[in-house]
């Protein structure tokens, strides 16, 4: 297999994320590396590993998500009582993935997270099509700079796409199998603006943060936000949720160009 590479905007080194300056606070925050409405530059990498059916590595900025979807036969008998097929997530850091060690393995919010990107991507299955087979996504957090799991699901879509594709051109499902491409990105409320795609430094001072996970078409598949400073009204509801469908139809129309390219 051979690497294809898919990117939106201009590539960066990829070095560990900086401590939060000291003249950092939210009252003179003004971003200065791109606007408030622009993303990271974001690369998607399809086939970065030779055994999964399929893989990508998604990077947002500095963080870095690798994904991988295994497929095995059988579904849990839950599925598999309603003729249906599944599609199962795991989500992790690597120990050194943060400026500190951390412990191998899930913590609480390594479940959390793994919950999440499980339920987003079994929105982007038929689950009936998938009938005896469960695609089980693993997302491993290489380096992280903020929005590790917008990343997971963006890069998680399209490495479950390309193993639900792998099962579609081998006739073990039908084509109706794989839905449209779903992606994520985080939006928040940080000194009076509205930003788009936040790293650490604005993630960890922002009033609000917001992560929306949405399909292709614009449906929502799911909101968690939460006033971390400060409370937010319906307006400025509206405007991050506006913010995030532009964010996303960027990322889904990275995510079927990786995907074509793919052989």
């Amino acid at each position: 297999m051979i690497p294809r590479f898919t990117t939106l905007g201009p590539r960066r080194d990829r070095v560990a994320a900086p401590l939060v300056p000291e003249s950092f606070t939210m009252s003179n925050y003004q971003r200065t590396d791109r606007a408030p409405d622009a993303m990271r530059p974001v690369n998607l990498t399809t086939n970065v590993l030779l055994h999964p059916e399929g893989s990508a590595e998604c990077t947002f900025g500095r963080t870095r998500v690798l994904c991988t979807a295994s497929v095995e036969e059988g579904a849990p008998p839950f599925a598999a009582a309603r003729d249906q097929g599944w599609v199962t997530a795991e989500y992790a850091m690597l120990p050194r993935a943060t400026n500190t060690r951390g412990q191998r393995g899930q913590n609480s919010r390594a479940k959390e997270i793994s919950r999440l990107v499980g339920r987003t991507l079994r929105q982007a299955v038929d689950l009936g099509a998938l009938k005896g087979y469960t695609i089980t996504v693993d997302c491993d957090v290489l380096q992280a700079d903020g929005g590790t799991r917008t990343a997971a699901i963006t890069g998680g879509w399209l490495a479950l796409a390309l193993a639900v594709r792998g099962l579609i051109r081998a006739d073990k499902v039908p084509a109706a199998a794989l839905g449209e491409p779903t992606a994520a990105v985080s939006v928040g409320l940080l000194g009076g603006q509205i930003l788009l795609d936040l790293p650490y430094e604005e993630d960890s001072q922002a009033d609000v943060d917001l992560n929306v996970a949405m399909t292709a078409s614009g449906s929502l598949v799911e909101l968690q936000g939460t006033a971390e400073g400060a409370t937010f009204n319906r307006a400025q509801l509206n405007q991050m949720l506006d913010l995030a469908t532009r964010g996303i139809a960027a990322l889904t129309a990275l995510q079927l160009a990786a995907l074509e390219k793919t052989a």
